[in-house]
């Protein structure tokens, strides 16, 4: 039971991260619907304060994509910084956890935002992927904020 409220607390906080869009670039021009275009998003780390991750990702145009019948594109990149005191949410942090996940075909593929600690450096890690149901993909960008004189809570 007390895995499953674990389970169900993660999932609530996956769901609350919400994306501030930065800003965007047309990369094709469609004839009838939106264009094909480059959105960059900000992530806040919902367990992480002082740390926002910047996913850049496809987002596919046209009139299938502003029905949301488009696949966008797998490939993705992150770039996560410090942008304030950092600090803590709580007492602990796993060792890897997936801090967002979005949609991005409409039935079986996602964009992923997975953190990882790495204790013995003392650095926060940050992995952007997509999946698929069938096969996953390859696609991937990593990056990693130091944590300077912040130490990890226990796990």
């Amino acid at each position: 039971m007390k895995k499953l409220s674990v389970i169900l607390l993660s999932l609530a906080l996956v769901a609350c991260v919400r994306a501030d869009e930065i800003g965007e670039v047309s990369t094709a021009f469609i004839l009838i619907g939106a264009n094909h275009k480059v959105v960059v998003e900000a992530y806040d780390d919902p367990k992480v304060n002082g740390v926002t991750c910047y996913v850049s990702r496809a987002k596919t145009g046209g009139i299938k994509g502003a029905i949301g019948l488009a696949e966008d594109k797998s490939e993705a990149s992150i770039a996560c910084r410090q942008v304030g005191p950092i600090s803590f949410k709580g007492t602990s942090l796993p060792p890897q956890e997936e801090m967002f996940s979005e949609r991005i075909s409409l039935l079986f593929k996602k964009l992923r935002v997975v953190r990882m600690i790495d204790r013995k450096r003392n650095v926060l890690v940050y992995l952007t992927y997509s999946d698929r149901l069938i096969d996953g993909s390859p696609q991937n960008s990593v990056t990693a904020v130091p944590m300077g004189e912040v130490v990890f809570p226990r796990n």
